[in-house]
């Protein structure tokens, strides 16, 4: 522990300390400033004396806006940043105050967060940024986290299953859990084209109760049903055994067999997904993003978008 509460003193110990310990790095994270304090900010420059440090990082709100550029800028004329951190990047943001912080502060970007653990805290990348402004999502960011989750193997397996939409209840559990693993649903959604920028919080909450729900029903479920998806929607037997596992999963009949209809459109959406990856035509694709957009409840959202394009709307850029 320090010998001393000040902040420069704290900031002095713990460098000495570091280096006595053969440490190769040092973090001192100081107190939040939500607005220019000149005692603050002489604070922060007796600090960087003490600690002689090699980066001064400014962790910023993203949902600040332009107001993140100007307070970027003003910190670097006090004490001298080499850079920022963008937090809060995994909600309603879509990375606006990037642009604004670089273009008007002229430092850079270095980090982001998209959580609250150190393994959300994530290199920037500006291309992956730019896309989630556009709303075409990051496709580099998810399959780099989904192949830290699951071997090649493993899949190319669900990658043929989706195809082939024989995709079953057990696959899609085991795919939800490696999902829950990136992070929060509204995090993966901006990674995915069609998606970004059209989830708010709102159809968010419903679909994390949803997915819940989902998964009490296929715990009440046996093994042949998990492997069997038609044994729940198309077999004379689906009724009675919807029944039986409504009960046994505390929901009702009507979540049941919601849950299936989700399911199947599900399964159309990844084969149609699937198959515009490995070659299939546009419509593959617009069939694919209606149907998510259905199975999240929004259909008026749909609507807009069919207008949208019938129209030709959005293809002038912008001005």
């Amino acid at each position: 522990m320090p010998d001393s509460k000040n902040p420069v003193d704290i900031a002095r110990q713990a460098r000495k300390k570091a280096i006595e310990g053969g440490y190769d790095t040092l973090i001192l994270d100081t107190a939040g400033r939500q607005s220019v304090d000149t005692n603050l900010m002489e604070e922060l420059k007796n600090i960087k004396r003490a600690a002689q440090p090699e980066e001064m990082l400014l962790v910023v709100d993203s949902l600040m806006g332009q107001e993140a550029a100007m307070l970027t800028q003003t910190f670097d004329e006090a004490v001298g940043l080499t850079g920022a951190i963008l937090t809060k990047t995994d909600g309603d943001s879509r990375g606006g105050a990037a642009l604004s912080v670089n273009g008007v502060s002229g430092r850079p970007i270095k980090f982001v967060g998209t959580g609250e653990k150190i393994k959300d805290l994530e290199p920037f990348y500006p291309d992956r940024v730019a896309g989630k402004i556009l709303g075409m999502g990051d496709v580099v960011g998810f399959v780099e986290q989904a192949a830290s989750m699951v071997s090649k193997k493993e899949a190319e397996r669900v990658a043929e299953k989706m195809r082939d939409a024989t995709f079953d209840f057990a696959d899609f559990q085991k795919q939800s859990k490696m999902v829950a693993q990136m992070g929060s649903f509204g995090k993966v959604a901006q990674m995915i084209p069609g998606m970004a920028g059209k989830v708010n919080d709102e159809m968010l909450g419903g679909i994390e109760k949803r997915m819940k729900k989902s998964d009490a029903i296929i715990n009440s479920m046996t093994k042949k049903e998990r492997a069997n998806p038609a044994l729940l929607i198309s077999d004379q037997t689906a009724k009675s055994r919807l029944k039986r596992i409504s009960k046994g999963s505390g929901t009702t009949l009507a979540d049941a067999e919601n849950f299936m209809a989700e399911f199947q459109k599900m399964r159309t959406m990844m084969s149609r997904m699937q198959k515009k990856m490995n070659g299939g035509g546009d419509e593959d694709m617009e069939g694919a993003e209606e149907e998510a957009m259905d199975m999240m409840g929004n259909r008026a959202m749909r609507r807009a978008s069919k207008k949208k394009k019938k129209s030709g709307g959005g293809g002038r850029g912008f001005g």
